[in-house]
């Protein structure tokens, strides 16, 4: 297990409310000891006192239910190196010490092809791995470019691309009912379920993150980010084991039977909008262009809809519907499997059927199923709803990509021929967005999004 972990962008947001509570969970469930040593690096002119401290507060904000000395632990033991992460000489500062070290990337997707060259020239001790944020590249192009530059860096299975989707508790609790349900495996096809719908709706609107999402969108953000990899798991074929080849095999199947889109088709199947002024719960919400540090020219979207199709024997005749968006009047966070009608009912005129609804909640967590049910009279049709709240496990999901990292398993990050399928599934959308095919719709704050069409 390395117990050198750095991370390059040490002082901004991800650090602050995910990598650090992530480490004081692991230092709390026991997987750190006092060999532990974390560093970060960024372009503030601090001492390693003053990082101490910066620790110390935002783990009193964002360190949740962890035990004070598990969040003292972490600080302890910190150094800080002030730091151009792009040179070669501050990030050799940075990662020197004795052993092999987990680097991580915490910074924008532009930045990762200069940083990884700067750490070529720096010299990484033997065994060392590289953890990178998605989204990985920023199109296809620059995802083949950051792999070929990453192998002559580290070998594969050296190279950690992270998704915290994959380690929640829900998504990971989809392969279990899935395969562990002699119930579910049976019908989880096309002759079954008609429209599988991958969904990440929040309330919160651009929250101060103008600097990275003006220049990505609801797209690459969250679609290509994160949704792609939901509906690998989805639908991708029984592994034989959730070991990282198996699993990670299974996944780029998934992403390779994917229909390529034609323009035709991204102009029929997608959509794209940005919010108006309006106002979420309590709060007045500007538009989107109207935010600090958004570039109106650059038609950022804040909502993203995009249909595909699966050329496979399992999922020919499925529609797989994925979709985000921005400052809407709901959070909706969940993976909806909706299944066909059943081919005859036998109550007359006595009410419909509810389409069969198989929910996996993402945020909160937890599993409901709709049926039809005999309501109060016979013969009466009625809705029932059955819901299951999930435990939460022992570590949040940046604990458990965390402890990959430093143990060694790759098996919930993404292999760079993955990261590549997923570029080639979007860069039709991409390039007829780019073409202006696609009208930016527009929707006020607070609504449910654009009118369907």
């Amino acid at each position: 297990m390395i117990d050198r972990l750095v991370v390059l962008g040490a002082t901004g947001d991800l650090s602050a409310r995910y990598l650090l509570p992530a480490l004081a969970a692991l230092r709390a469930a026991g997987q750190l000891d006092d060999r532990f040593q974390l560093t970060g690096a960024s372009r503030e002119e601090w001492s390693s006192e003053r990082f101490r401290e910066w620790i110390g507060a935002r783990l009193d904000l964002h360190g949740g239910p962890y035990p004070a000395d598990a969040r003292e632990a972490i600080a302890a033991r910190a150094r800080y190196v002030r730091a151009d992460v792009t040179s070669s000489a501050d990030v050799a500062e940075a990662i020197a010490g004795d052993g092999p070290v987990a680097v991580y990337l915490a910074l924008p997707p532009g930045l990762f092809p200069r940083v990884v060259t700067a750490l070529h020239e720096a010299g990484l001790p033997a065994g060392s791995r590289i953890v990178l944020e998605k989204p990985f590249g920023e199109d296809l192009a620059g995802a083949q470019e950051l792999n070929r530059l990453l192998a002559d860096l580290v070998p594969e299975q050296a190279v950690f691309r992270v998704d915290h989707f994959l380690a929640m508790t829900t998504v990971q609790n989809v392969l279990g009912s899935r395969l562990a349900n002699r119930a579910l495996e049976p019908i989880w096809n096309s002759t079954h379920i008609a429209e599988i719908e991958i969904v990440w709706d929040e309330t919160l609107a651009l929250e101060g993150r103008a600097g990275y999402y003006d220049h990505v969108g609801a797209l690459k953000d969250m679609v290509q980010n994160h949704l792609l990899q939901l509906l690998c798991l989805v639908a991708m074929e029984p592994p034989i084991t959730l070991g990282e080849r198996d699993l990670r095999d299974r996944k780029v199947d998934v992403l390779r039977s994917v229909r390529p889109l034609t323009e035709q088709d991204v102009v029929r199947r997608t959509r794209r909008a940005r919010y108006l002024p309006g106002r979420v719960g309590d709060h007045d919400i500007p538009a989107y262009v109207d935010e600090d540090g958004v570039s109106p020219e650059r038609r950022t979207e804040t909502f993203a809809e995009v249909e595909l199709e699966l050329d496979s024997w399992r999922w020919s005749g499925t529609r797989f519907r994925l979709r985000s968006g921005k400052a809407l009047e709901a959070d909706r966070k969940e993976v909806a499997v909706r299944f066909r009608p059943v081919p005859h009912l036998p109550f007359g005129h006595s009410g419909e059927a509810q389409p069969n609804v198989l929910r996996f909640g993402l945020e909160p967590e937890g599993l409901t199923l709709d049926l039809t049910a005999i309501g109060a009279h016979a013969h009466e049709l009625a809705p029932l709803s059955l819901t299951a709240r999930m435990d939460p496990t022992g570590l949040p999901a940046y604990g458990r990509l965390l402890l990959d990292v430093l143990t060694g398993d790759p098996a919930l990050s993404i292999r760079g021929d993955e990261a590549e399928e997923a570029w080639r599934v979007l860069e039709p959308v991409l390039s007829a967005w780019e073409k202006d095919l696609v009208p930016l719709e527009e929707y006020p704050a607070g609504s449910q999004g654009p009118p369907r069409r």
